[in-house]
């Protein structure tokens, strides 16, 4: 199951916690037609899809792409310009 960095945590809850987001909006990870990803904020999960609640944050991940990240970890970072950048890795034992 796809684990989240403490950072990553702190980035999506800054994110869904804002002052015009609904509450329960999560971050819905989909897979495209071309195979990769795409991350978009939802008020809810859609019909299928997988909800992870970690650490205050919510996840929705469609059904191939829970397959396709079963074994990642999810990592963020904000650039000093106040860019999101989201990075996949291997979860650690």
């Amino acid at each position: 199951m796809l684990t989240l960095t403490e950072n990553a945590a702190a980035v999506i809850r800054n994110i869904t916690g804002q002052q015009d987001m609904p509450a329960g909006t999560g971050l819905r990870i989909a897979s495209n037609e071309d195979g990769a990803l795409n991350l978009n904020l939802s008020p809810e999960p859609e019909a299928g899809d997988q909800v992870l609640d970690d650490s205050g944050v919510r996840l929705f991940l469609d059904a191939e792409a829970a397959v396709m990240l079963d074994d990642k970890a999810l990592d963020a970072a904000v650039d000093a310009d106040g860019s999101v950048q989201f990075a996949l890795a291997e979860q650690s034992e």
